[in-house]
């Protein structure tokens, strides 16, 4: 399955029915059930606390019943019923104080115990639900670290963190708050309705007549509920992508004196959010009174047929007041029924916009080889569908010397409009010796970083046409390929951490000598030093208190640091001086020296020292050689150099 759902619409097709709610919600049982016997222990609770819940409207009939002098409490009460509660009745008397005095005892000690268990059934629901929401939360990141940049390209950073937090807040609440009001309500209701059963079958029919209504109204908010609910966290998902996007680039809205648009923009993107709300409370507010007319209905009907049995001596008023306290108990589960359908078809909606990034599925994967040489089945990032990277049964897999090789290499992005793709690499074929240096020139956008991006396999290259050391990249695991591989990106990113953490980033074990020594192959040892807190200095959002320079030496500090057998630099040093540049070259040739450098640069002087240099031009490679067989050429490459050399006497001057 790709990762990226995608519409597929035919001419007369039929549009695909949209999924239920419950399609949506079963996918959080696995999550139940690592949580099973806490479960099972508050729906217990729940349970007793229901069964304890019916005792006061009976412990109010018998009292009722005791200040009229009726001859037995409760009298249209039979069978099981009154057997089972035969403990309650043993010492009833008519207008006795000594009853009375007991009954109210008994009243309080119920309440205590229902209390006692509305406490713990809390505790316990509430409690599974935040340990799912911990669960659902490293399962969501751990998806989100393995998927592809492709991924990303597809989906906006403000849309996913919405759907990281406000989209799971909203599934917490159906497994916490969802499920304990479900099973209250559901106890209730049932004890209620047995009782009122057992104290009238006749009003109990007549006042379970709105009941049906109910059912119908709730079944049609819940789905107006439910779209709605997609749709206010999708208009979320876009008004949090607007505010992400204006604080990481606050400081280009205020260079270009943009922040009147940008707040013009940010209030449409509000305002449709806050539109689509107040259509929610609109449903809302009819919903409520339709449930209220409904419940005020029963009573009517109670009042008006149970008040006549009362007069007419079918019933005691004993009786008629606990069918009274059962019916009001009854309010709270139909007002509950509202308040849980919204929960249900908000978390259901919300758990839609979940699985689409739970289920996305990466690309780039990791391709086993058994001892035969037969491929097995892909294993992601997370182990799926299968569990470890290697076993017994896997061949080894020898460190990475360094050798890289592209065979006809012809690459396009999959992430055109409407599913098309861009070619951007066309029939490259190309040999790196290991522990040689590769440098690669071009113009802007001629598919130099897209070539460094397919050895690190950040995206898929077509099969066999990339190798490392003779075996096709996909052989590799991909946490081996990555060990190997020391990255340094153009678009450097920096965590918002110590300088000491970032250049350590990615490396398990490190001393203070050799984070020091990495800092000085990269020529930026000197100014953290001259830190007022070194090298624990906090560095900022996104690196913002360090500048371009300072930013890409860190970036390469961090490359050098793992001694990888394969070091790529994509533009590194584009904003660093020429005197920093060659004195950071002249230490990194040492390092260079021990492995596979692919160098991207724009400067001449940057690759001219480079074993081979290959010149790149609208996704082809048009030379291959070192600088002087270029030169000597007399193309691209020796009319780039003499421009360059222009450019300098220019500023000599």
């Amino acid at each position: 399955m790709n990762a990226i759902a995608q519409r597929v619409s035919t001419a007369g097709a039929r549009p695909p029915r949209p999924p239920s709610g419950w399609s949506h919600l079963k996918t959080l049982i696995p999550y139940v059930l690592r949580y099973k016997g806490m479960a099972v222990l508050g729906l217990i609770v729940l349970a007793l606390m229901g069964i304890v819940g019916a005792l006061p409207q009976l412990i109010i009939g018998a009292i009722t019943d005791c200040l009229r002098s009726a001859p037995e409490p409760l009298s249209t009460l039979t069978g099981t019923a009154r057997h089972l509660l035969h403990p309650l009745f043993a010492f009833y008397a008519p207008m006795n104080k000594h009853t009375l005095g007991w009954y109210c005892v008994i009243l309080v000690a119920v309440m205590l115990v229902k209390g006692f268990f509305s406490f713990w059934s809390r505790w316990i629901l509430i409690g599974m639900s935040r340990d799912i929401e911990y669960d659902l939360r490293n399962d969501l990141l751990a998806r989100l670290l393995d998927l592809d940049p492709e991924f990303y390209a597809r989906n906006r950073t403000g849309d996913l963190m919405s759907r990281a937090t406000n989209d799971l807040n909203a599934v917490r609440m159906v497994l916490g708050p969802g499920i304990m009001y479900t099973a209250n309500t559901l106890a209730t209701m049932v004890l209620a309705i047995y009782f009122m059963v057992k104290l009238s079958p006749i009003l109990t029919l007549w006042v379970l007549v709105p009941v049906p209504l109910v059912a119908l109204a709730v079944r049609y908010f819940g789905q107006v509920i439910h779209r709605l609910s997609e749709q206010i966290q999708a208009a979320l998902g876009v008004l949090s992508t607007r505010a992400q996007e204006n604080l990481t680039g606050i400081r280009v809205i205020r260079a270009y004196a943009q922040e009147k648009s940008e707040i013009a923009a940010f209030d449409e993107a509000n305002r449709d959010y806050v539109g689509v709300n107040i259509k929610l409370i609109a449903s809302w507010s009819m919903f409520f009174p339709a449930l209220a007319v409904l419940i005020g209905l029963t009573v009517v009907i109670l009042m008006a047929l149970g008040g006549i049995r009362v007069i007419n001596g079918s019933i005691s008023l004993g009786t008629f007041s606990a069918f009274y306290a059962f019916l009001i108990q009854l309010t709270f589960p139909m007002i509950a029924i509202g308040f849980v359908t919204n929960i249900f078809q908000r978390g259901a909606a919300s758990m839609g916009r979940l699985k689409y990034i739970m289920e996305a599925r990466p690309n780039i994967r990791n391709e086993m080889l058994t001892e035969t040489g037969a491929r097995q089945a892909p294993v992601d990032g997370n182990g799926q569908p299968g569990q470890r990277e290697s076993s017994a049964a896997l061949a080894p897999e020898p460190s990475i010397r360094g050798e890289i090789e592209f065979r006809n290499l012809t690459f396009s992005y999959p992430t055109g409009k409407n599913g098309e793709t861009v070619r951007v690499l066309s029939d490259i074929s190309l040999h790196v010796r290991a522990g040689s240096t590769l440098a690669i020139v071009g113009p802007t956008g001629s598919g130099k970083s897209t070539l460094a991006a397919l050895v690190a396999r950040l995206w898929d290259a077509p099969e066999g046409t990339v190798l490392i050391d003779g075996r096709p990249i996909r052989e590799y695991s991909l946490s081996e390929l990555r060990r190997g591989i020391g990255y340094v990106p153009q678009d450097t990113f920096l965590f918002s951490d110590t300088i000491r953490e970032n250049i350590a980033f990615g490396t398990a074990e490190c001393i203070e000598e050799q984070v020091l020594e990495a800092a000085e192959i990269a020529s930026i040892a000197g100014e953290i030093q001259g830190f007022p807190k070194s090298f624990e200095t906090l560095v900022g959002e996104r690196g913002i208190t360090l500048s371009g320079g300072q930013k890409q030496r860190t970036s390469l500090a961090r490359a050098v640091l793992r001694q990888p057998k394969i070091l790529i630099l994509d533009d590194a040093l584009s904003s660093v001086d020429t005197e920093t540049e060659e004195r950071i070259l002249r230490r990194l040739r040492e390092v260079m020296s021990q492995r596979t450098t692919i160098l991207i640069a724009h400067r001449i002087s940057t690759v001219k020292n480079a074993d081979q240099i290959a010149v790149m031009r609208e996704g082809r490679l048009i030379e291959l050689g070192t600088h002087e067989e270029l030169l000597a050429l007399n193309g691209y490459y020796a009319d780039l150099y003499q421009k360059q050399l222009l450019e300098e006497e220019l500023e000599r001057e």
